[in-house]
């Protein structure tokens, strides 16, 4: 792994963002059902994790010596459950299943019905305290695997979150990197000016150092900053490591970026083809 990407490969991350999100803008509009502004923020850390960081196989999904990830803001599963079926751990076609009935592909992310899985997670808070463990135990039993978590900032005002936070501080955790999907905004928070939500959590950078955390700040969006950020948390001795990514709900379509109603709205028939007529062009 080297700390630069070159063009063929910065493209093709590229391409790849493009690629989830339509099928996340596809998947809920199909369904009826399911979240759009958070996994449309998350798209670029996930890709990156799955095509160019992660030590994972589609063919082996329950690798003992493989990388995980625990998605802890697991209403975003649609946008994990698109970068799986990119990456060959199931069938893209049955992302028309999303939500339905004896689907394994439900609302929230289910360890026990899909391979690529490696925490069942919904309730806010409780994955990022998994993902503590799982660092723990690859530690205890002398395991070289690598395990990263993503979290929202929304979710950041569970107490839960901050008590997993200080644990793997005091067990100097180094073998595990925590994302931040900071794109300050949430579908139920306190109000701001006129049709506005506060953000749910004020510099992040400063609470995770107060607990014991090594922060490193990106453009959550930016894949070469993203591919820097996570070569860095590799060089971390000593302690866990958390990224804070800048990013925006909603990205990469204009009329769903910055607006807290897109947190879980379904688009309309017509929204979805503006939505991919920006997507195809490259608008965003």
């Amino acid at each position: 792994m080297t700390l630069a990407l070159n063009e063929e490969e910065l493209n093709d991350l590229k391409k790849k963002s493009l690629a989830a999100r339509r099928l996340i803008i596809e998947t809920v509009h199909h369904a009826g059902a399911g979240h759009v502004g958070g996994p449309m923020s998350a798209v670029d850390i996930l890709v990156n994790l799955y095509f160019n960081q992660m030590n994972i196989d589609p063919k082996n999904p329950r690798g003992e010596n493989r990388d995980r990830f625990v998605l802890s803001k697991g209403h975003s599963a649609i946008g994990l459950y698109s970068v799986l079926a990119l990456r060959g751990f199931l069938p893209i076609e049955e992302l028309k299943t999303f939500d339905s009935l004896n689907s394994r592909l439900q609302a929230h992310p289910d360890m026990n019905t899909l391979p690529g899985l490696d925490m069942s997670t919904g309730s806010l808070g409780m994955g990022i305290s998994a993902a503590v463990g799982i660092a723990l135990g690859a530690k205890l039993q002398n395991k070289n695997f690598r395990t990263y978590c993503m979290i929202g900032d929304g979710e950041s005002q569970e107490g839960q979150v901050w008590e997993a936070a200080d644990v793997a501080s005091k067990y100097k955790l180094d073998n595990l990197v925590a994302i931040l999907d900071y794109n300050k905004l949430q579908q139920y928070g306190w109000n701001g000016e006129g049709d506005t939500r506060e953000s749910p959590v004020t510099e992040p950078e400063k609470r995770w150092e107060a607990f014991g955390w090594n922060v490193i700040n990106v453009d959550g969006h930016n894949h070469e900053q993203i591919n820097i950020a996570f070569n860095r948390a590799l060089e971390i001795c000593g302690k866990p490591t958390i990224i804070i990514a800048n990013t925006i709900k909603g990205k990469g379509v204009s009329f769903m970026e910055n607006v807290y109603l897109w947190h879980s709205r379904i688009p309309t028939n017509e929204e979805l083809n503006d939505a991919i007529q920006e997507l195809e062009t490259g608008v965003k």
